[in-house]
Order: C-alpha cells, then sequence, then structure tokens
C-alpha cells in the first residue's frame, strides 16, 4: 500500500499530468496521419524524454502510443485511409459504415472498446504479468511458424468474396515478402540489381500505396464510388455504447483476451493482432454474411484486440527486457535512461516505479475518451471539404508519410508502384487485405521455418516434437483440411 500511494505522488504532480495531455494530443495527431505511426510517434518523444523526469517519461510514451493506435481508425473510417498499420485490417469495414451514413457509430465503436480494451489489457498487465512472461518466453520458432500460419489462415477470412482471389492476393504479398536482402540467407532477391530495393518493400510505404493511392487513382479516373450520400458523424458519439456492450460484450472480451495473449508474445504487436481477431470474429458471427458491407460486430472486436495488446506488450518488457513490439524496444531503452532497468528485480526494488506505469496506462485509457471524442468532432469537417481540395491534400500527407519512414524519395517511388497495384486488383476484383496480411506476415513465417528446420536438422517432426508446437501445429492443420474433408464428404453423398 506505501508502494502505491507512493506511485500516486509520483504521477499525480503539475508536469506528468501536463505532460500527459500533451502526449495525448501529439498522438492523436500522428496517429490520424497516413504514414506516421504510433512507433515513429513514440520514437520522436525519446529525444525530449530526456528532459523529463523517469514518471513523466513513461508517461508521455504510453499515452502517446495509446492514443496514436487509436487515431489511426479516424481516417480508415472516414476516407478509408489506415492512419496505423493496427488499423489496416478493419478500414474496408469501418469506411463501409461510413458509406451507409454510420460513421457516427463507428467511430463511436472505436472509442469506446479502443479504451476498454486498454484497460482490459492494463488489468492483465498488473495482475499476471510474471505469469504471462513466462508463457510467451516458452515460443521458439517452431511455435512462431504455427502462429504465423495460423495468421496466414486469415487471409482466407478477411478477404471478401472468391476465397482463390483472396489467395492470390495472398500470394502477392508474400512474394513482395521476400524482396531484398532480409532473408535467413541474406542472398538478395528480385532486386534485379537495384541497390534501394536490398533493404526490402516497406510495408508502411505499401500500405498507404494500397489503400490510400489507389483511392485517388479512382478519383482521378472518375471510377471512384459515389459519396454524395455521405455524412460526416454530426450526432452524439455516445449515444448507443450501452446497447453495443450489451450485444457485443462478448466479441469485445475475446478480442481484449487474443489481443492481450498475441501482444505479450515477443515482435507480435497490435497489428497482427488486429487481423486474427477480424478473422476470429467472421468465422464465429451468427451473421457473417454481413461482413465486408458495413458490420459494426468485427470492427468492435477488432478495434479491442489492438489497444490490449500495447498492455500486454508491457509484459515481456517489463518482467526479462524482452520487447513484445516495436513501441516497448523503444520504451525499454528509455527505461535503461532513467534508471528503471527492467526485470523481475523491478518488482522488489522499485515498486513504486510499476505502480506508476500502471496508473499511467488507466488515467491513459480513461483520456482516451475525451481526447477521442474531441479528436472525431474535429475529424469530421473533413468531410465537408470538396473532394477536388481533399484528395491532392490527402496525397500530400501520404508522400510526406512515405518519404519520413526512411528520408527516401525510394518510400515515394513504392507508394505510387502499390497504388496502381491496388487500383489494378479492386477493379478486377481481388481484395487489398490479403495482400496487406502477406506483407506481414512473410517474414515471420520464413526466418522461423528456415530457424526450425535448422534446429531439427531438416526434419519435420521437430515441429511436433514440443508440446506446444504440436497443439498449436493440430489446430493449424486441422483449419486446413475439415473444412476440405467436409466439402468432400457432402459431394461424396450428394
Amino acid at each position: 500500500m506505501d508502494a502505491i500511494l507512493l506511485a500516486a505522488q509520483l504521477v499525480f504532480q503539475l508536469d506528468v499530468l501536463v505532460t500527459i495531455v500533451l502526449a495525448a494530443l501529439f498522438g492523436l495527431f500522428v496517429g490520424s496521419v497516413p504514414g506516421l505511426t504510433a512507433t515513429m510517434a513514440t520514437a520522436l518523444l525519446v529525444p525530449i524524454t530526456f528532459f523529463m523526469s523517469p514518471v513523466a517519461a513513461i508517461g508521455a510514451i504510453v499515452t502517446c502510443s495509446a492514443m496514436a493506435i487509436f487515431a489511426g481508425d479516424i481516417p480508415g473510417t472516414l476516407l478509408r485511409i489506415p492512419g496505423t498499420p493496427a488499423s489496416a485490417a478493419y478500414t474496408d469495414e469501418a469506411y463501409a459504415m461510413t458509406r451507409k451514413g454510420q460513421g457516427e457509430l463507428a467511430l463511436g465503436a472505436n472509442l469506446l472498446f479502443s479504451a476498454l480494451g486498454g484497460l482490459f489489457g492494463t488489468a492483465v498487465l498488473i495482475v499476471a504479468a510474471p505469469s504471462l512472461a513466462e508463457v510467451a518466453l516458452q515460443f521458439s520458432s517452431f511455435e512462431y511458424f504455427w502462429l504465423a500460419c495460423l495468421g496466414l489462415t486469415c487471409a482466407t477470412v478477411v478477404g471478401s468474396g472468391s476465397t482463390i482471389k483472396g489467395l492470390v492476393s495472398l500470394m502477392i504479398g508474400l512474394l513482395v515478402a521476400t524482396i531484398g536482402l532480409n532473408n535467413p540467407a541474406g542472398v538478395p532477391r528480385f532486386t534485379f540489381g537495384n541497390v534501394d530495393l536490398m533493404g526490402g518493400i516497406d510495408f508502411i510505404a505499401a500500405m498507404i500505396g494500397l489503400f490510400a493511392v489507389s483511392e485517388i487513382f479512382r478519383y482521378v479516373l472518375g471510377m471512384s464510388a459515389d459519396t454524395s450520400n455521405v455524412q460526416a458523424p454530426a450526432g452524439n458519439l455516445f449515444t448507443g455504447w450501452g446497447r453495443l456492450f450489451k450485444q457485443y460484450w462478448r466479441q469485445s472480451l475475446r478480442g481484449n483476451v487474443l489481443g492481450t495473449a498475441i501482444g505479450a508474445l515477443p515482435g507480435a504487436g497490435a497489428d497482427i493482432a488486429a487481423w486474427v481477431s477480424y478473422a476470429v470474429s467472421k468465422r464465429f458471427s451468427k451473421t457473417p454474411e454481413k461482413f465486408g458491407t458495413g458490420h459494426v460486430e468485427g470492427i468492435i472486436e477488432s478495434t479491442s484486440s489492438n489497444n490490449a495488446a500495447l498492455g500486454g506488450a508491457w509484459v515481456p518488457a517489463l518482467v526479462f527486457g524482452i520487447p513484445g513490439d516495436s513501441i516497448t524496444a523503444i520504451v525499454i531503452g528509455v527505461l535503461y535512461l532513467k534508471g528503471m532497468n527492467p526485470g523481475p528485480t523491478i518488482f522488489i526494488n522499485n515498486p513504486q516505479d510499476i505502480y506508476a506505469v500502471f496508473l499511467i496506462f488507466i488515467l491513459a485509457n480513461i483520456f482516451m475518451v475525451p481526447a477521442g471524442w474531441a479528436a472525431i468532432k474535429s475529424a469530421r469537417l473533413l468531410m465537408r471539404v470538396p473532394r477536388n481540395v481533399l484528395m491532392p491534400t490527402i496525397l500530400l500527407f501520404c508522400i510526406v508519410g512515405s518519404f519520413a519512414i526512411n528520408n527516401s524519395a525510394f518510400g515515394i517511388s513504392v507508394m505510387l508502384a502499390f497504388g496502381l497495384l491496388g487500383f489494378i486488383m479492386e477493379e478486377n476484383g481481388f481484395p487489398i487485405a490479403p495482400t496487406i496480411l502477406g506483407i506481414v506476415l512473410g517474414p515471420l513465417l520464413e526466418e522461423n521455418f528456415v530457424t526450425s528446420m535448422i534446429k531439427s536438422d531438416g526434419s519435420f517432426l521437430g515441429f511436433f516434437e514440443r508440446p506446444l508446437a504440436a497443439g498449436l501445429g493440430i489446430i493449424t492443420l486441422a483449419i486446413w483440411i475439415v473444412p476440405l474433408a467436409l466439402y468432400f464428404w457432402r459431394r461424396s453423398r450428394g
């Protein structure tokens, strides 16, 4: 109790509270600009943290990252341009709701369940950090391989329409993921002698191109969807929160649990959590045919998951000093800089610092509601801007975001190339979501497959020798084989 009271004294100081508010505003701005991700927002704050107290520095990073993950939902819902990769999984769904005049409902659901997901992840971080960290450390390359396979299975779910076209789209993403030197052998692949391609295709630039630039191409060619009936969310965002929670609390809880579990796995993060949760939501929904037409169910589960993953990622970071995602990789450096060395001893030697981090997590997710409401109300002005002004402005932001990733004009070229690819794919009925999924999971799949084969001396039995790997492998193979077996069985019976 003394440690908790001391932590409260550390957090509830004027400089810390002002820092949290300013970091929240910064995170909302960066997260809502395509290409400026939550990781970039966190990285930009690091030099400023040099001049802050330890608690204020951690408070700035926690609040900024939470706000940026949520803020990515705003342009995704209003313009079909995800602000951050964690919002890409349900961008099409949210934008479809906006076109149906339900943008207010979609943004309200994003705000509510983002805050609840963050609070759930915090609760798990407080109660079960050491236990979850031990489970996360049991994951070797074998388990990560099966996890990647499970994630790729989502491609047949998140892609609406033809399953074959969804698989083709996934293969395009996996092909893109093989480009460059970032492979276990370190051999240049598909670079065609281009030095810039040796670094691979940056996922952020590709995502901006597939979602944003393809939409701009459609507008320029006069082929974009009719948006004359799209209304800006002008009502009360809090309307219907009780009904949504009552109807979809199971989906929210499932997304929270899945997001926290995936977030606790080193290297997974909020992006993968959102994709997997959206696929799970559609798979177990009573009305899967509504997905892709503007259905709030998948949005609720995904947005719960990616925000819960933030808290989950802190579990291995605090307990063992192992980053759960790119954000906590930055956080670990700041913790060391401020003398809050992560590891088991921090819970014994400096418990007040840990409780201060917990309190900041709670404050950040509570403050997300009023701050998010203000951000959404400000963003609705976008819908009043004429399209011939809005589209060039969006393109400008996309160019800035793509250039800022590596301070290279090559990112702009990648963005434009993938914009053309996305335009061609959508005009021919190929979904974009599986391509994004392939780019995200491709490196994880290949790296862990090669590492596992080396460990097992080329034996495939090695993928089933560990109990956890065997369980994941059986589940994955069952998901692949059972539907095919049922199909042929029904066909044989006429």
